[in-house]
């Protein structure tokens, strides 16, 4: 059986294509559907280990949940890792193939194109539907010979398309008109319509506008559906983040103000989306020291370059904010790369992140992190290395590298590898708990684990709990539904679903 496929294009980036997949996966499982995502190649910070140890990106992971299935990597065969402005990591099949600059990477586009068709043909035959996802704009007509995302992967799909437009930003007719008038004529063939994005107020106001729309592309609008606000749905880059950093509020009360450094190489801060659900909590991001004042709770996420955001922090002037943080005796975490940046040094003898080959870390857990060509991507659970009673903790890593504790420091978990029957240390804690660093993404993301951390946090600074903590699974599952009903009330799901009957034909 070959799924029947539907695409989803955008006029640029960050014109909503990641929800608007996640929306009509879920709303197609709603209807009774076998369905599944598909992005042939993501650029991203966040990504994602499935249960067979591959790398994908988050927004795949993230739709495929809303699909009510388990990620796997031939939902998403090419993953790029910005690593510099001309440079990115290249993630293949969900393995590291190596770092590459533009020009290089383009040259292996047959190779790229057989990846993702081979991906594309072994996910159809496992599914009654695909929803894929293009990147960026589908006209960029200096790329658009060597594409292997949008229009190319339309073709190998036979995919019915759709055009998503943000009118949020403005520019909605010149942006519609602009990109079906560079569609050759087979290409636009493939469309079904086009769905105006971000609305803000009053629809009734905008209907001549959709009126001139239809008349002048010849297609029908699929739906104008309203902006929609705090969705608390993982994003999948940091573009996203100048909508999610709010500022530390100038009066904390009983709320848990919580911190998060805004590295250039920020990854995996979809770590932080249980965190920012939670009523007790406020979340927010800087890159301004003086910023992080207020803070309750200091976390120095994951990165992506984690020598080049070690460098910034200590040219930022950040080096003093952190000490001082703990000194005055409030918590701090470090997550994965943000775990390294704690310790005394940080080793690149292979050159896999930088040209730095030995780095003096922060000094504030006595550990030394050495990065090893090979990265480590497997999902995992823990608990507490120090505790008997321990709370479970299910994630997983993504890193370079072994860390090695000093004389005198204990590891914070007992973590154990799925499909693994060994149990590693994984970790640090300095003796009050105050301080602690792990390598295991999705720390928040268990309830019992969150539980423990706020109460953990809340006992270090006397604060009082006011509100119950959310179960993260199951909020993430009501905020699934929740994106499927909007788009439900303000989308021709008919349109849509004639032309998927269309393709049986």
């Amino acid at each position: 059986m070959t799924a029947r496929a539907l695409m989803v294009l955008g006029t640029g980036s960050d014109a909503g294509k990641s929800l608007t997949v996640a929306a009509l996966c879920r709303i197609l499982r709603q209807d009774g559907f076998d369905v599944a995502p598909f992005k042939a190649q993501n650029m991203a910070l966040n990504s994602f280990a499935t249960t067979a140890g591959h790398e994908i990106g988050r927004a795949q992971a993230m739709q495929a949940q809303a699909a009510g299935i388990e990620p796997h990597v031939d939902m998403n065969p090419i993953l790029l890792k910005p690593t510099s402005d001309i440079g990115s990591q290249v993630i293949l099949n969900g393995k590291v193939l190596g770092n590459y600059q533009g020009v290089d990477y383009y040259g292996l586009k047959d190779q790229l194109l057989e990846v993702v068709s081979a991906a594309y043909e072994r996910l159809a035959a496992r599914h009654e539907i695909v929803v894929l996802e293009g990147a960026g704009s589908p006209v960029e007509m200096n790329l658009k010979d060597r594409d292997v995302v949008n229009l190319k992967m339309a073709e190998i799909a036979n995919a019915a398309c759709m055009l998503v437009a943000d009118i949020d930003r403005g520019g909605v007719f010149a942006s519609l008109v602009g990109t079906y008038s560079l569609l050759e004529t087979a290409e636009r063939s493939r469309f079904c319509g086009f769905l105006i994005n971000k609305f803000r107020g009053d629809l009734g106001l905008f209907t001549s506008g959709v009126d001139y729309l239809e008349r002048k592309l010849d297609q029908p609008c699929l739906g104008v559906v309203p902006y929609l606000h705090n969705h608390g749905i993982d994003d999948e880059d940091s573009v996203s983040l100048e909508r999610r950093a709010v500022k530390a509020p100038s009066e904390q009360g009983e709320k848990l103000i919580v911190c998060v450094v805004g590295f250039p190489y920020l990854a995996n801060f979809t770590d932080f989306t249980a965190l920012e659900q939670q009523p007790d909590v406020v979340v927010y991001y800087t890159r301004r020291r003086e910023e992080a004042r207020l803070a309750d709770v200091l976390i120095l996420p994951g990165s992506k370059n984690t020598i080049s955001d070690l460098l910034w922090l200590k040219q930022n002037g950040w080096t003093t904010a952190i000490k001082d943080h703990v000194a005055a005796g409030k918590p701090l975490l470090g997550i994965c790369g943000g775990f390294q940046m704690l310790g005394d040094e940080i080793r690149d003898p292979y050159r896999t992140e930088s040209d730095v080959k030995v780095a003096p870390g922060l000094g504030i857990l006595k550990v030394k992190t050495s990065l090893a060509p090979e990265k480590i991507t497997r999902q995992a659970s823990a608990s507490f290395y120090a505790s008997e009673e321990s709370p479970k903790f299910t994630g997983y890593e993504i890193h370079l590298g072994e860390t090695v504790l000093g004389e005198g420091v204990r590891p914070l978990f007992r973590l154990q590898r799925v499909g693994d029957d060994e149990v590693r240390c994984d970790g640090a804690v300095g003796g009050d708990g105050k301080v602690m660093g792990t390598y295991l993404h999705g720390l928040f993301d268990s309830a019992d684990g969150l539980s423990w951390i706020l109460d953990h946090w809340r006992r270090l600074l006397g604060k009082q709990l006011t509100q119950p903590v959310l179960d993260p699974k199951a909020e993430r599952e009501r905020r699934y539904d929740a994106l499927a009903d909007h788009f439900r009330r303000h989308m021709n799901l008919d349109l849509i679903y004639r032309a998927l009957e269309e393709q049986r034909r």
